[in-house]
């Protein structure tokens, strides 16, 4: 038997009890969707946001990719998967908060630190390399703070969170918004060794929600 055929499995045992359970919001669905929240993870197959949130179709808009890392506002010809997201989430959806939600155990994190990925040509890694270096200048101040030990993977990893937000606020829809009181980011943190999600406070801290 095929992982495929794990996933069609999966999909029958959904079609039997989850979709026609909820056959009104199905068909409320199939009309269009109104999401309050976006979240932004990573594409980690541990943590899906789904899940940890505990939430129903329709209700969170997600964009995961690795380390659940958003570039900065880049106005040029190139594609922009994330940004894109960004931009239909905020302008199309107007959704109230966007929260980005990193997590423990990090790869791309990990690779990060290490620069394992360093020099490898697209499709060999580099594609992997040119997307994390966007954690460089915050790996930086982790190393010179902590070392390359699991204390600074765990430091780096909430790094990438607050560099995420950072960079949000560099998309002039996202800074208008959030400025004039209609938009909220949040940072989150979820530690898979113990199942506790931290929330980033005003402070500048994550704590335990």
């Amino acid at each position: 038997m095929s992982a495929f055929d794990d996933l069609m499995a999966g999909y029958r045992r959904f079609r039997k009890a989850g979709w026609a359970g909820q056959r009104s919001r199905w068909a409320e669905l199939s009309q269009g969707q109104a999401p309050k929240v976006m979240v932004i993870a990573c594409s980690d197959s541990r943590v899906d946001p789904a899940q940890i949130f505990d939430v129903s179709p329709g209700e969170i808009f997600v964009v995961r990719n690795v380390a659940n890392l958003v570039p900065p506002f880049e106005p040029d010809t190139a594609r922009h998967g994330v940004s894109a997201a960004l931009e239909f989430a905020v302008t199309q959806l107007e959704v109230a908060e966007i929260v980005v939600m990193g997590h423990g155990a990090c790869g791309g994190v990990a690779a990060a630190l290490t620069r394992r990925f360093e020099g490898a040509a697209p499709g060999a890694g580099g594609f992997i390399a040119h997307w994390i270096d966007l954690l460089d200048d915050a790996r930086d101040r982790v190393i010179a703070k902590h070392g390359t030990g699991p204390e600074a993977v765990r430091a780096l990893e909430l790094e990438a969170v607050r560099v995420s937000l950072a960079n949000l606020r560099t998309f002039p829809p996202i800074a208008t918004r959030e400025t004039a009181g209609k938009l909220t980011l949040r940072g989150a943190y979820f530690a898979i060794a113990d199942g506790v999600l931290h929330v980033l406070g005003a402070d500048g801290r994550f704590v335990a929600g």
